[in-house]
């Protein structure tokens, strides 16, 4: 899949590089669009863009688990 900041492949676990499309923060999700293509998300970004965003997505790969 393809977005913003780079490749990624489908089911990739995003690293320290894989950074926010909105700010530029480490990325934490990644909503895989059902038209095609992906965004990535820092945690303050995604939670304020998932309830208008999540019913266009394929998936929603939520990694904010990692945030310590």
């Amino acid at each position: 899949m393809t977005s913003t900041t780079g490749t990624l492949e489908a089911g990739a676990k995003l690293t320290a590089l894989d950074r926010c499309d909105r700010c530029g923060a480490q990325a934490y999700v990644r909503a895989e669009l059902s038209s095609g293509g992906a965004l990535l998300f820092c945690n303050h970004h995604a939670r304020a863009v998932e309830d208008t965003l999540r019913p266009q997505t394929l998936g929603w790969i939520d990694e904010s688990d990692r945030i310590s």
